[in-house]
């Protein structure tokens, strides 16, 4: 006789249970909606989307309305019971499609460990935060050191962040600096960053400080060519990340609603 596979736990139920583990601490909480933000999401539908624009099914409750989105598409299957559509969007383009409109998110209701309602005003801050504009390294830079008094969530963050981004930079250093005139901090520098990349890969890093509880300021960053010296400088004494290389480049890939951060879905 076959035995049933156990339920696959995803990343979000991971940093839900974390999050439900230890209600006074913030730091897990922010990593739950890190995970939210980054997912990509199965947004239920009223009827099939038109091209960029969704109409999400609405669902009237006493605490407000919510539209409803799933980590995976059999959990979607399993609560509505029968075919619906749907759009899978990025967690973010969720976000930035419901901010200010009154509506709140329910997340994997009842099919999954993280089921939980997220009210219109935490879905109003998620937008907030992820706004947060990081700052770039502008100063003189008189001396590289390794780094050093950074917390281990900070790293682990940059780590994960850093593994979405694959193809966009050959590598990212880690390091400590002292820049001309005074003044210490920390850098992280990119190395050989696609140009349209940059913005992406600067947010990102804003987003590993933010959800980790950590003051933006911290670390500031950097873009260099191969060839520059401050590129050999960052391989001699930084930490290195290693970001994936894109496998195989796509020829076509289809136009998905809230895949584009500069385009994001319209709520009809």
């Amino acid at each position: 006789m076959s035995e049933t596979p156990p339920e696959e736990v995803t990343a979000l139920d991971r940093a839900h249970a974390e999050m439900q583990a230890a209600p006074e601490d913030g730091a897990a909480r922010l990593r739950f909606y890190e995970r939210l933000a980054d997912s990509e999401l199965f947004v239920m539908l009223s009827k099939e989307a038109d091209g960029d624009r969704i109409s999400p099914e609405l669902f009237e409750t006493p605490d407000g309305r919510f539209v409803l989105v799933f980590d995976r598409e059999e959990r979607l299957a399993q609560f509505a019971s029968d075919a619906v559509p749907y759009a899978g969007l990025a967690g973010r383009g969720v976000v930035e499609m419901l901010a200010g409109q009154g509506i709140g998110l329910g997340v994997n209701l009842e099919v999954a460990p993280s089921s939980t309602l997220l009210g219109a005003e935490a879905i109003n801050w998620l937008h907030e935060t992820l706004q947060n504009a990081p700052d770039r390294v502008e100063a003189e830079i008189e001396e590289l050191l390794p780094p050093s008094g950074l917390p281990e969530v900070l790293l682990t963050a940059l780590d994960a962040k850093l593994a979405t981004a694959a193809g966009l930079a050959a590598a990212a250093y880690l390091v400590s600096l002292r820049y001309a005139g005074g003044g210490q901090g920390h850098l992280l520098g990119f190395v050989a960053a696609k140009p349209e990349a940059e913005a992406a890969l600067a947010q990102a890093v804003s987003e590993a400080l933010t959800f980790s509880g950590i003051e933006a300021g911290a670390l500031d960053v950097g873009f260099f060519a191969t060839s520059d010296q401050m590129a050999a400088g960052l391989e001699r004494v930084g930490l290195r990340f290693d970001l994936p290389v894109m496998e195989a480049p796509k020829l076509y890939q289809p136009k998905i609603p809230g895949g584009d951060p500069d385009a994001p879905p319209i709520l009809k």
